[in-house]
């Protein structure tokens, strides 16, 4: 009788344990996944065109900063104009991610968050193949020198790029 028990409990066990990794898992994939899934289209050539035009400067994201990592990356030119920022390449899928001006280049969260309360938050980021976002009027993009894209909901350095 209590053998049966036994068996029942570890049994009752088992299926817990294996159905919560199961739905942590999920859980992550969801994470991961509706961000791609609710992305908008990428801009169209004639409008990313319209800022190459216009663009007073320029950079470049690469993949191998230091706290760049197999999840967390952007590779591709982003361009700087008064009233636009478009990038063409791609960033690694995420959700609540944000654009930042900043006035020193910066490749770790660390150093963002000593720098961040003096940055100025540009937009979201929903696209992950290319997006183009619009500036404020009041923000002047001479004055700082570099961009970031950081992951709000869960404070990571994504990348940065340095314009002038």
């Amino acid at each position: 009788m209590k053998s049966k028990r036994r068996k029942k409990r570890k049994f009752k066990f088992i299926q817990v344990f294996t159905h919560t990794i199961s739905l942590s898992i999920g859980c992550m994939i969801g994470i991961y996944l509706l961000p791609i899934m609710i992305a908008p289209e990428k801009p169209s050539i004639n409008e990313f065109q319209k800022v190459i035009n216009s663009a007073q400067f320029d950079a470049v994201f690469v993949k191998d900063l230091k706290e760049s990592d197999i999840l967390h990356w952007a590779k591709g030119q982003i361009l700087l104009s008064k009233t636009e920022i478009a990038f063409q390449g791609k960033i690694s899928p995420g959700p609540d991610y944000k654009l930042y001006l900043t006035k020193k280049f910066v490749q770790t969260k660390k150093d963002f968050l000593k720098i961040k309360n003096q940055s100025v938050e540009i937009g979201e980021i929903k696209s992950f193949n290319g997006f183009i976002i619009s500036t404020k009027k009041e923000i002047d993009i001479t004055a700082y020198n570099s961009v970031v894209i950081w992951c709000e909901a869960f404070s990571r350095f994504i990348s940065a790029a340095k314009y002038q």
